[in-house]
């Protein structure tokens, strides 16, 4: 029998229910869902290769949740229709007369998941981030099943999207009155014309899987895709259940179980969703600001290091530069051979090397005494040095107490004022980079070397 669809210029002449194979029956509804499972099933285990996550431990999953999902899908429909099944209960297994529902599979597929991820260890809700975009993927195919079904349609419309299916192809108690007014008849077949309800719940499938797309790389917390994925698809079917008209209602009620249980995934998904993402985010930012905090300390604590290692090097050079300038030839001359380079030897030392080719051993004790006291006064100076560096310079500890004119006095007394302000301020001045380019003439040599 044909399909019609007179807005969009679209019929098809013959469209049937199933095929023979081998004397068998096989429904394209079947097939069609069949396809889109095995086309799901493909895409998560190609994702979960993608992520670096174990693809058998989805293929196990998946096998459990599937034979579970047939049985919940068949137990939700009975439940519903039992007073077609109480007086035979042999025909609730007679799967092939049709008798299926989406959320019966689902929380079907749901629990054998849970049960596999509870006997293995693993993460159920990020095991179902990357399932959830199978199982719409099967929803985009499988609905298309019902096309082939002649089911799955709502009231009469006379929208661009509007189906003619045959009278005779549908079961009577799915055609209202609204139908029945407006029917149609083509080449002496009368015609219903309906919402194609399958096409809008594929288009909102697809929709779904374009942003889980999005959602699976740009996740907060494991399960944020699937919770949006039933959120989403419970706001979508709530929406299309007010257009059908093969409702499967609640036993002693009017409401859908469908739109029931669409309504209540909507709401408490969307909540727990936008829960657990704001705290996500708000667990993100406490741990960018305490990343931020350690690596500011570390620069801070670096700086000052720096700095305070600058003020040291400073200090030393001043003091050096203070006493060359103050004249204190006694504590540096007698030492000069230990200060140094070894081809800038004293004069005196050349002298006597001359003058003295072979010296008894006697005098290399001699030397040895005088260069280990030159070198004792010397260390003592350092301590001086370092212990008056510590503390707060005042103007009458800088100068020196040599010799000299009311100018050098002046002279001497800037430098310590100067001096004291640089110790504050590690900011270098003008003179503070000229002290500090000059070289380094008394850095002490090692042991062996002042030996010799």
């Amino acid at each position: 029998m044909s399909i019609q669809f007179p807005n969009l210029g679209i019929n098809l002449g013959y469209v049937g229910k199933s095929i023979q194979i081998f004397g068998f029956e096989i429904t394209f509804f079947g097939l069609v869902i069949a396809l889109g499972m095995l086309l799901g099933m493909g895409f998560v285990i190609l994702e979960a290769k993608r992520c670096g996550e174990n693809k058998d431990d989805y293929l196990e999953m998946m096998i459990i949740s599937l034979l579970l999902g047939v049985v919940g899908s068949r137990m939700l429909y009975v439940l519903c229709s039992w007073n077609l099944y109480k007086g035979n209960i042999i025909e609730i297994f007679n799967v092939r007369n049709g008798g299926l529902t989406f959320y019966g599979g689902l929380f079907g597929g749901m629990l054998g998941a849970a049960i596999y991820c509870g006997a293995r260890r693993k993460s159920f809700m990020q095991m179902a981030d990357t399932a959830s975009m199978g199982i719409v993927i099967a929803q985009i195919i499988g609905r298309w099943g019902d096309f082939f079904n002649r089911e799955s349609f709502g009231e009469y419309t006379n929208s661009i999207f509007a189906m003619q299916l045959p009278l005779s192809a549908v079961r009577s108690s799915e055609v209202t009155s609204a139908m029945r007014e407006n029917l149609e008849t083509i080449g002496g077949t009368s015609y219903i014309q309906v919402h194609p309800v399958f096409l809008y719940e594929s288009l909102w499938c697809l929709l779904l899987f374009l942003l889980m797309l999005v959602w699976k790389r740009k996740k907060h917390f494991h399960g944020e895709v699937f919770l949006k994925y039933l959120a989403g698809y419970g706001l979508g079917r709530f929406c299309i259940e007010l257009l059908r008209t093969d409702k499967l209602m609640i036993p002693g009620t009017s409401v859908g179980i469908s739109q029931l249980i669409s309504a209540a995934l909507f709401v408490i998904c969307a909540m727990i969703a936008v829960v657990e993402e704001t705290m996500a985010k708000k667990r993100a930012a406490r741990r960018r600001r305490r990343r931020e905090q350690d690596y500011e300390a570390q620069e801070r604590a670096a700086r000052e290091a720096e700095a305070e290692e600058y003020r040291d090097r400073l200090r030393l050079e001043r003091a050096f530069a203070d006493g060359d300038a103050a004249g204190v030839p006694e504590v540096y001359n007698g030492t000069a051979s230990a200060y140094e380079h070894d081809s800038e030897e004293p004069e005196e030392t050349s002298s006597v090397e001359e003058g003295h080719p072979e010296e008894d051993p006697q005098d290399e004790e001699n030397t040895e005494k005088i260069v280990e006291e030159e070198n004792s006064v010397a260390e003592d100076f350092y301590e001086e040095d370092s212990e008056k560096d510590t503390e707060e310079i005042s103007e009458e500890e800088a100068l020196p107490k040599a010799s000299g004119t009311e100018n050098y006095v002046e002279e001497n007394a800037g430098i310590s004022e100067e001096e004291t302000v640089a110790a504050k301020n590690p900011t270098a001045s003008e003179e503070d980079e000229w002290l500090y380019s000059q070289p380094r003439r008394f850095a002490k040599k090692p042991a062996h070397e002042q030996k010799d």
